[in-house]
């Protein structure tokens, strides 16, 4: 059987994958390579949220490309002009053309003898096994389930007489004009989704079991609109990056440093927001630290907005039942409601679920160290794309595609098929620790066991700082003594240099 060789495969077209495929192209151009993508369009998380006013909670000048200009004048985008600009930097840059759809990875496979990854893939239009194979796999699924959200086992559920929706699977169809709606959830999404509902529905009520820290920006930064009229597109993006960058890195440590202060400031600028005898104590403080869970943005205060028009509410009790006509609470109210819409988290997942095996050996990420928070002890030739919990997603994916690019090259110039992290034996015993730490959310409280660990010294550590990040990934040796290069090729092999 004749198997298509490819000297990178990337796995996943959402922004990790389009961005991957940008520096490969960019500093890797003489390496082949092809995107699996296993649903039917580009665009990842951006594509697969069609709820009411899915958006981003980091602004575009972090959470957009540092190669590509954000040009749309709101920093807050909305998940449709996201999709756009992630589709514009595809076409723009003939990534589209190498993208392969409908092709769902089940399984890779290498081998040393031959430093080569066979991919086992379902090709879900003719339902067929097919095998690419590669070199180089760069993993850009993200961590989270693609089939399905979290939603918890309440009870009565099958009893309740009206409709029930994830965010995850919204229905096309749904129409929620003139009816009670209730947003289980204080996170991201039934923060975004109370106000876009509240324009049509009879009432909302976002129920939560405990509140969320938020923090209200403007859709539209005045400093960002002053530097665009008096600077070059590509020096006023670089401009306000780099600004956003440096602001968010200083806020996120004095959440650390002087957390009794950050509560405050945010605490005032929900006080700003609402009536003076509004109960912020019950429904907008939460019982940890700012950061110890991911901060809510609510652009232009739209959240506040609604709660003052009287079309959403805020009620802090924890859920006894379903009942027919709505829901029983703990505290033993009741709210009556046509729909009641499940925002209560992501499932997470390793990989989306892929098995890797390593000659002849599964791999078992919970038992392998992270090496830089993107590959795995033991496991050769495989680089993974995630974000920043504390700040956008693609400061990570830039990085790490970057680092990609930069061990590609090395492996050239080495003339080595084989990069592997591994362990010292001192290292075999180091204190084992979270792959996230000092986050409490609950979606990853939920899935950490199966994550891979760190340890206690880099760079067996998934610092999730990006300054730190930055200066690892552009100027650290690649040669460190845990990144194993070998396994020469057929070629004159040249001095690692």
């Amino acid at each position: 059987m004749n198997i298509e060789y490819f000297d990178v495969i990337i796995v996943g077209a959402g922004l990790s994958g389009i961005g991957a495929a940008y520096h490969l192209q960019d500093k890797c151009p003489s390496k082949q390579y092809t995107i699996l993508e296993g649903r039917n369009a580009l665009g990842g998380t951006w594509d697969l949220f069609r709820y009411p006013g899915v958006r981003s909670d980091s602004d575009m000048y972090t959470l957009g490309y540092q190669f590509k200009p954000w040009r749309e004048a709101r920093d807050i985008a909305d998940g449709p002009s996201i999709l756009k600009y992630v589709t514009e930097a595809a076409v723009e840059h003939g990534i589209d053309k190498h993208i392969r759809y409908g092709q769902m990875v089940k399984q890779a496979t290498w081998s040393t003898d031959d430093a080569l990854w066979t991919v086992d893939v379902l090709n879900k239009a003719t339902d067929e096994m097919v095998q690419v194979r590669c070199n180089m796999l760069l993993m850009c699924v993200g961590y989270y389930s693609y089939k399905g959200g979290y939603t918890p086992d309440f009870a009565g559920r099958d009893e309740f007489q009206g409709q029930i929706v994830h965010p995850q699977k919204w229905p096309e169809d749904l129409d929620y004009t003139g009816k009670r709606v209730v947003v289980i959830g204080s996170g991201a999404t039934a923060v975004t989704l109370v106000p876009a509902i509240a324009e049509l529905a009879e009432h909302v009520v976002m129920l939560q079991r405990s509140p969320s820290y938020m923090a209200v920006r403007p859709y539209v930064d005045p400093i960002a609109r002053r530097v665009r009229k008096f600077l070059p597109e590509k020096m006023a993006y670089a401009a306000m990056r780099f600004r956003n960058i440096a602001f968010s890195g200083v806020f996120y440590k004095q959440t650390r440093t002087n957390p009794e202060k950050t509560k405050n400031d945010l605490l005032n600028g929900v006080r700003a927001q609402l009536p003076d005898d509004y109960d912020i104590e019950t429904h907008f403080t939460p019982r940890y630290n700012p950061w110890d869970q991911r901060l809510c943005l609510v652009p232009d205060g739209e959240l506040f907005e609604s709660i003052r028009k009287g079309s959403a509410s805020v009620l802090t009790d924890e859920i006894e039942r379903f009942t027919e006509s709505g829901l029983l609470l703990k505290s033993g109210q009741t709210i009556d409601a046509d729909i009641v819409v499940t925002a209560t988290g992501l499932q997470m997942e390793m990989l989306a679920n892929i098995s890797l095996v390593v000659d002849g050996e599964l791999v078992d990420f919970a038992e392998t160290f992270t090496y830089k928070g993107m590959m795995y002890s033991d496991v050769p030739n495989l680089i993974t794309t995630f974000g920043y919990i504390n700040a956008s997603w693609t400061l990570g994916v830039d990085l790490t595609a970057e680092y990609a690019c930069r061990v590609l090259q090395h492996m050239d110039k080495a003339g080595m098929r084989q990069c592997t992290p591994r362990l010292h034996a001192d290292e075999q015993k180091m204190p084992a620790r979270p792959w996230i730490e000092n986050f409490s959310s609950s979606y990853m409280q939920r899935s950490m066991h199966r994550f891979p660990k760190q340890g206690d010294r880099e760079p067996w550590l998934n610092t999730q700082d990006y300054k730190r990040d930055r200066k690892m990934f552009r100027r650290d040796a690649l040669d460190d003594g845990a990144l194993i290069f070998d396994n020469p090729s057929n070629r004159s092999v040249l001095p690692a240099g």
